[in-house]
């Protein structure tokens, strides 16, 4: 007999649980905080989840409270006996923390994976890693979805002509070439040089964006310097419009300032992350059809890879 299903919302992902939860045809699980006048809080099931394949939906962007109620929720479902707990994490905070880039820092990202799998955590499901080998932080199985699910069908409905692919440093070179292999187009790649997180020093174009259709290609838009900075140069060197697709709209500090007053005429989005701030600029797209077909395969033991667009 298959244990049967129930989906929790953590804090920072109510809105696309309750999305999933409907493509799922399926009640959204009940779930309260208790909250102490210290800050401190305890997150609880308020209906049991004995003997049931848990699947609990949390992105953990800072603040980091929103890494520690996963965890704490992941720990009060299997204290509760739950057959399986599996994160549902559409965003993976601390991704760029992937390596000693420099002396004397933490990996941050494999923290977290040691974190989720001390929790007691039994599968990850998430969508566009800053980096593909975070998956190899892991000791249980993880599958890693493709924003290209949701962006490739629009891209391809645009019917953009004369159109160019392009990333926006060299470390999404892989991810844009996918794309371009599909679309059957052109690619350019930038170059940047960073001196400290979060500002860029020096950008290059290397290839041709005169009278081209740009659009860029990244997995997150934090600040939104780099790309704003790439759609300028490259405004400048001759490309006749700038579109940019991210799966995940961090958009911190003045971000969508910068959205708004630069040569970006679309910024296409997905619903990783609750927006702060709109803008006629930005559109939303959302991953909740990607992650509910995920999770009836993980649920029946069938391939995910039919969700794949390339």
């Amino acid at each position: 007999m298959k244990p049967p299903i129930k989906l929790f919302a953590c804090s920072a992902s109510r809105h696309l649980a309750q999305l999933i939860a409907d493509r799922l045809d399926i009640e959204l699980g009940k779930s309260s905080i208790i909250k102490f006048s210290d800050g401190e809080f305890q997150p609880c099931f308020d209906e049991s989840v004995r003997g049931c394949s848990v699947f609990i939906v949390q992105s953990t962007n800072p603040p980091a409270e929103n890494l520690l109620e996963l965890l704490l929720m992941i720990d009060a479902a299997k204290r509760a006996s739950a057959y399986k707990v599996i994160a549902v994490i559409p965003y993976y905070g601390y991704a760029r923390q992937d390596r000693k880039d420099r002396p004397r820092v933490s990996i941050g990202s494999k923290l977290s994976a040691d974190l989720l799998s001390a929790a007691g955590v039994d599968r990850i499901i998430t969508i566009d890693l800053h980096a593909d080998q975070i998956q190899g932080f892991f000791n249980v199985p993880v599958d890693h979805l493709f924003g290209s699910a949701i962006f490739a069908p629009y891209i391809e409905k645009l019917k953009i002509g004369n159109m160019t692919v392009s990333a926006p440093d060299m470390g999404g070179s892989k991810r844009a070439n996918a794309y371009s292999r599909h679309l059957q187009s052109e690619m350019v790649l930038c170059y940047k040089i960073r001196k400290k997180p979060n500002v860029v020093e020096e950008m290059s174009i290397i290839g041709e964006v005169e009278g081209k259709n740009v659009v860029i290609i990244d997995d997150m838009v934090d600040t939104a310097g780099t790309i704003c900075l790439a759609a300028q140069i490259m405004k400048d060197r001759g490309a006749e419009s700038i579109r940019v697709f991210a799966t995940h709209p961090i958009l911190s500090g003045n971000a969508v300032e910068r959205i708004n007053d630069s040569e970006i005429i679309e910024l296409v989005v997905s619903d990783s992350v609750p927006l702060k701030v709109t803008s006629p600029k930005i559109k939303v797209l959302s991953i909740a059809d990607i992650f509910a077909k995920t999770i009836e395969a993980v649920t029946t033991n069938k391939s995910i890879s039919t969700n794949f667009v390339f």
